[in-house]
């Protein structure tokens, strides 16, 4: 019966994970520097202690990198079975997601037929559906914490008690102890949705399920903190949670930071009135159990990411489960008529790739250029077919969804031309490893993230270089060295030893000559353009 609820949305998110491995490569500096640390993990067969170039890493847990490493024991090295990790995670989150959705309205096939396509289709899912990072993963074990939850409130304690603490457990191996800010509140606040629960038995329950969950992380934090050393202990137990709490107050952004971006992230629900009208409706319904339950689930979340001023997007990803319940629910009953404000929308950006395309845009330094035509009006269809099926009941939530993925496969398209010149490491990663096989030096001039590790299958570190002042003595040391340098090329000068483009600007290997003629040796080095802050 399940399946029948989300045939259509997972053929959906199948097409986009294979459409992103094709239209798009890996892109640095994120995905490429997870999938390196992957590769140091199966390069040394240590399952332990994690690595990036050469030095222990404690910014993330190990599941995903496991993850990676188990499928490269069935399939060999490659690159697209860790970038099949995160559909295969959105797949089952689908699946969970109808599950809940059956605990909190049994019977209701509408509600989770409806949930099924908006989680598919809402853009934020669909981008890190399609992206080799860890939130999608996160977010099923979120959905497993609250099926735990649905189980012990309305069948057995004990059960549901166990799911939870599998769930916080291995979700804590996935992305750390955020796992536990998405379960507590709605674990707490269960006298609202589901009252007459015997209560010490619910919070001991609680108690017990965390208690075992972090069991669970430290049967492979303990002998990891063990086996890494001193500074690597201090770091995944201490440091990495007060670095994190940090970072969060950091780069200031205003608490309403989040409000102006959901419209644009919940594409195209949010921007149908016809769900804004469903939505005033429930004001008249009232909340029901499951409605409880939901908005236990996304309110205190939503406030705590607003409140504090480190705020990414991808923290959002766990809560679309969540609202597509809410909002699957809601439209159980009826589904207002038209789909005329989404598809004029997704028109306009339609017709504005088709400008792009075929008159081009404004010729600036660093702008993206060369863009095809055609996806725009791919997308321009979508929006004529999604209007018309808006006339129809029974097709309006798939024309809608459709919509939705036809918005972001359209972007993929206009845009991949660009993103593998630009963010496609693997030239610069290959001359990196015919260097490394003829034992030349590799240095990397600011704060390396690994990002060509894996491209170039390389099996030496690289050297950082974290001041432009650092170079000529690391070049007295290595006079046959190459130091990577992040700029653009200058009128006059020679040509360096390899160069490709890199994000904004360029890659381009140096020799020590090629770094003299540019001035890093001299009595005047060149200040550092643009260093990277290090990136967790």
């Amino acid at each position: 019966m399940v399946l029948t609820f989300i045939a259509g949305p997972a053929l959906l998110l199948v097409g986009l994970a294979l459409l992103a491995v094709v239209t798009r490569p890996l892109t640095p500096i994120d995905e490429t520097r997870y999938v390196s640390v992957a590769w140091e993990m199966w390069l040394k067969n240590e399952y332990l202690v994690l690595f990036k170039n050469g030095e222990p890493y404690s910014h993330k847990p190990p599941l995903l990198f496991w993850l990676i490493n188990l499928g490269w024991a069935v399939t060999g090295v490659n690159e697209w079975w860790p970038r099949l990790v995160s559909p295969l995670f959105s797949l089952g989150s689908l699946l969970l997601t109808v599950s809940v959705g059956r605990r909190l309205w049994p019977g209701d096939g509408d509600a989770l037929r409806n949930a099924a396509w908006i989680l598919s289709s809402c853009l934020l899912w669909m981008l890190f559906s399609t992206s080799a990072m860890f939130d999608v993963m996160l977010t099923f074990f979120v959905l497993l914490g609250l099926r735990g939850l649905l189980i012990a409130a309305n069948e057995s304690m004990k059960r549901g008690f166990a799911w939870l603490a599998l769930a916080i457990g291995f979700g804590v191996l996935a992305k750390g102890p955020v796992v536990v800010l998405h379960l507590l509140p709605v674990a707490a606040l269960a006298p609202w949705w589901r009252p007459g629960l015997p209560w010490k038995r619910w919070y001991g329950g609680i108690l017990l399920a965390v208690m075992g969950g972090s069991a669970i992380a430290l049967a492979w934090a303990i002998p990891a903190a063990i086996q890494g050393g001193e500074e690597y202990r201090r770091m995944i137990f201490w440091g990495q949670t007060a670095g994190r709490v940090a970072d969060s107050f950091a780069h200031k952004r205003p608490f309403w930071w989040y409000l102006p971006l959901l419209p644009i992230l919940f594409f195209p629900w949010l921007l149908w009135p016809g769900l804004w009208r469903r939505f005033a409706g429930l004001r008249r319904e009232g909340l029901d159990g499951g409605r409880r339950f939901c908005l236990s689930w996304l309110a205190p979340v939503f406030v705590f990411f607003s409140l504090i001023s480190g705020k990414q997007i991808h923290y959002l990803v766990p809560l679309v489960p969540g609202f597509a319940l809410i909002a699957g629910q809601a439209l159980r009953t009826a589904r207002p008529h038209g789909l005329l404000l989404p598809a004029l929308l997704a028109g306009g950006v339609g017709l504005g790739m088709v400008y792009a395309g075929l008159v081009g845009l404004p010729d600036k330094p660093g702008m993206w250029q060369g863009f095809p035509w055609w996806p725009g009006a791919l997308l321009l269809f979508a929006a004529l077919l999604a209007a018309w099926t808006g006339r129809q009941d029974s097709r309006r939530m798939p024309g809608l969804a459709l919509l939705g993925a036809a918005l972001y496969a359209s972007a993929l398209l206009t845009l991949s031309d660009n993103l593998w010149r630009r963010y496609d490491v693997r030239p610069m990663a290959e001359e990196l490893r015919k260097l490394q096989d003829h034992s030349i030096p590799l240095a990397n001039n600011g704060f390396y993230h690994a990002q060509f590790q894996f491209a170039g299958r390389l099996k030496k570190p690289i050297d950082e270089l974290l001041n432009p002042t650092d170079i000529a003595p690391w070049f007295e040391k290595h006079p046959d060295g190459m130091v990577i340098l992040y700029d653009d090329p200058r009128p006059g000068e020679a040509a360096p030893a390899f160069i490709q483009p890199y994000l904004g600007e360029h890659a381009m290997l140096l020799n020590a000559e090629q770094a003299r003629a540019r001035g890093l040796l001299g009595a005047a080095p060149l200040m550092q353009r643009d260093k990277p802050k290090p990136v967790k």
